[in-house]
């Protein structure tokens, strides 16, 4: 039993006797490490285990460093390709941390600020744009229409008796006429719209003949002159009437007055700046009830307000 020996204890036992075989020089393989792996990869070379079958121990431990050596040199030289990064106490590289740039407060706080900022240039350009509208509309205030009555021509006439929708007797007053007015815009940067009110023929503070004028637009720094046609139709007297004195051949002068309100309107900035002037105008006059002349006024007849 003691003298069976199996083929490995024999090989294991070879290297330990040196009379059997001569000691031999022994070569290492190393790879190419993280600082060679460029540059000489022509390492010494041990002789494969073919040639030196009487050491198959140190073969056998020499293949294994030979892997790890082999292994490691390829994951120095791969992590030295990416700039060799520095490693841990284990031996794993080192990845860098990506540090949060700070609280999420921080994106609050510059959402918070430009919203800010967006009010502070608004509220500023609303300011700005009402001050400059401010200016124009002062700049603008001082051009008014200029409104002179020309002449009111009579086209009918005619007092008589009669009763009024109720049948009380009275007299009664039928008036046609075209009143002719003068409008001139002095503005350079606006045009304006003219209109106005009711005009009132009247007598004793009773409206006999009523017009309206039309309402029109006038360009800038031009003149115009426009009609207002007034009429009334059997306009009852009552007690007013009394004080008509007639002449031999029917004629009576009956004085009046001409009332009525000009409005203008200028849009220097759209509608967002505007100039609004109104003026009151009354002229008196006499009509002949024989007569249907032409009644012209001067600039100093009419009273304007």
């Amino acid at each position: 039993m003691l003298s069976t020996k199996s083929e490995s204890d024999i090989t294991s036992l070879a290297p330990s006797s040196p009379s059997r075989s001569p000691k031999r020089p022994v070569y290492y393989v190393q790879s190419p490490s993280r600082d060679s792996h460029d540059g000489d990869k022509s390492s010494t070379m041990q002789p494969s285990p073919m040639e030196s079958p009487s050491h198959p121990s140190s073969v056998g431990r020499h293949s294994r460093n030979s892997s790890a050596s082999r292994f490691s040199g390829i994951f120095r030289s791969s992590s030295g390709r990416k700039g060799g990064r520095k490693r841990n106490d284990k031996g794993w590289p080192e990845c860098g941390v990506i540090m949060e740039e700070g609280p999420y407060d921080e994106f609050e706080d510059k959402a918070f600020t430009r919203r800010c900022q967006a009010l502070i240039a608004l509220f500023t350009f609303v300011v700005l744009f009402t001050v400059f509208c401010l200016i124009i509309w002062g700049a603008s205030r001082p051009y008014k229409a200029e409104i002179l009555v020309k002449s009111f021509a009579v086209h009918n006439f005619y007092i008589g008796e009669g009763s009024d929708f109720s049948g009380v007797p009275t007299k009664l007053l039928t008036v046609n006429g075209t009143l002719k007015l003068s409008v001139y815009n002095p503005a350079t940067i606006f045009g304006i719209h003219v209109t106005s009110n009711p005009v009132d023929l009247v007598y004793s503070e009773i409206p006999v003949a009523t017009g309206q004028l039309k309402k029109y637009y006038q360009p800038r720094k031009s003149r115009r002159t426009v009609s207002v046609v007034l009429e009334g139709k059997k306009v009852p007297l009552y007690g007013a009437g009394s004080s008509l004195t007639f002449t031999q051949n029917g004629a009576a002068e009956i004085p009046l007055v001409l009332k009525f309100e000009v409005r203008s309107r200028g849009n220097v900035v759209g509608k967002l700046v505007r100039t609004k002037h109104r003026k009151q105008i009354s002229c008196p006059l006499v009509i002949d009830s024989t007569k249907t002349k032409l009644i012209k006024f001067k600039k100093t007849t009419c009273a304007y307000h």
